[in-house]
């Protein structure tokens, strides 16, 4: 099933054309709204009539815009969501929650937050640097380390409320933000407890061949950056429709047809994840993997979700062999990948709080 995977991925990550689509580099400002000409590190404010969210915000929750910046001086466009009876006199613990590779905050970060703060904690859901709302360019540039990083930005914003303890901080990373989550675990020790949901570990793929394969791949980089040096811009992926279809495309192998199901449809689409990322990205994906130090979160507890049926279940069991005690594996039954996206009736949303109080309790 890796192998497979792999060439799935291959067209996505190493050569920037999408399985779902055409790469065209007309359409390369229309990805998503980029922030300000004046400053490209800027956040993208939006009126309320312009947002989009796939779930509905419980009444019993309140959503607020938020925006700082991480270590490299890039605007974050993140929501921060508490219940409306929050006492701000106390402190409570705190959540900050990274999208699947590729999505957005309006997604499923936004789905997990909207119940999580019903349940007592503070969250944030954020979009990625050049991703989203959050600034940087160009759009869709993909980093290790960045991606890493602004789950560490999250640590940073919620530790300046004076309602939240900075002490009770954990992080949940949904899809390939799982493998950055834990990354960014690895070396923040300010993160207390790590779940994954459905984990991908994205830098596994371009670091799980060597030999002359990797050297053809790392070949095809360089010639792609040299077209993008002469083009003047990065040559990106394109794959899922500006508007939502009411139906999955014929002949597409089970896992594209899967994650379509989500993106391309009305259940999940967003006009900012419409893509992944620039063809080169996979540069600093190939060269840094996200999980190298993962034995090294001990004594900090990792929780493990994964689907029964899902085909990501080996990236989980891998990290899970591969991580020191305290850790968990969760398995939810009869639930594929994307079903723990958005499904609220799947999401073990009473495993997620009894982890996350256990790991943030008073030693």
């Amino acid at each position: 099933m890796k192998k497979f995977l792999a060439v799935i991925l291959s067209g996505i990550l190493l050569t920037g054309v999408s399985a779902y689509g055409k790469t065209t580099s007309s359409n390369i400002r229309n990805i998503t709204t980029a922030a300000t000409q004046n400053n490209p590190n800027s956040a993208t404010r939006v009126k309320a009539s312009e947002e989009h969210y796939i779930f509905k915000l419980s009444e019993n929750v309140k959503r607020e815009h938020v925006y700082y910046k991480n270590r490299y001086g890039i605007e974050i466009a993140a929501d921060l969501y508490t219940s409306k009876d929050i006492n701000k006199n106390k402190q409570y613990p705190a959540i900050v929650i990274g999208p699947p590779f590729g999505g957005v905050k309006e997604q499923g970060p936004g789905v997990y937050a909207n119940e999580l703060a019903q349940r007592g904690f503070v969250v944030i859901a954020f979009d990625p640097s050049y991703h989203g709302y959050s600034g940087g360019q160009p759009r869709m540039t993909g980093s290790t380390d960045i991606y890493a990083e602004d789950f560490s930005a999250g640590v940073d914003y919620l530790g300046t409320l004076k309602y939240v303890d900075r002490e009770k901080i954990g992080a949940i990373g949904i899809c390939g933000s799982g493998g950055f989550a834990l990354s960014a675990a690895a070396a923040d020790a300010r993160i207390k407890a790590i779940a994954t949901s459905v984990m991908y570990d994205i830098s596994s793929f371009g670091n799980g061949v060597t030999g002359e394969a990797r050297q053809q791949q790392l070949n095809e980089l360089a010639k792609q950056r040299w077209e993008d040096v002469d083009n003047g811009y990065p040559k990106y992926n394109d794959g899922y429709p500006s508007a939502p279809v009411e139906k999955i495309p014929e002949n597409l192998d089970p896992v594209t047809a899967e994650f379509f199901s989500f993106y391309g449809t009305k259940r999940g689409w967003h006009q900012n994840a419409l893509g992944n990322i620039t063809a080169t990205s996979n540069m600093s994906l190939m060269n840094f993997p996200s999980l190298t130090h993962i034995s090294e979160i001990t004594p900090r507890p990792i929780l493990f979700v994964v689907g029964e049926n899902a085909h990501s279940k080996g990236f989980s069991e891998t990290a899970y062999a591969n991580a020191s005690e305290p850790k968990e594996i969760y398995e939810v039954p009869n639930a594929n990948h994307v079903d723990l996206y958005d499904d609220t009736t799947k999401i073990p949303f009473d495993k997620f709080e009894e982890f996350f109080k256990d790991a943030l309790k008073d030693q």
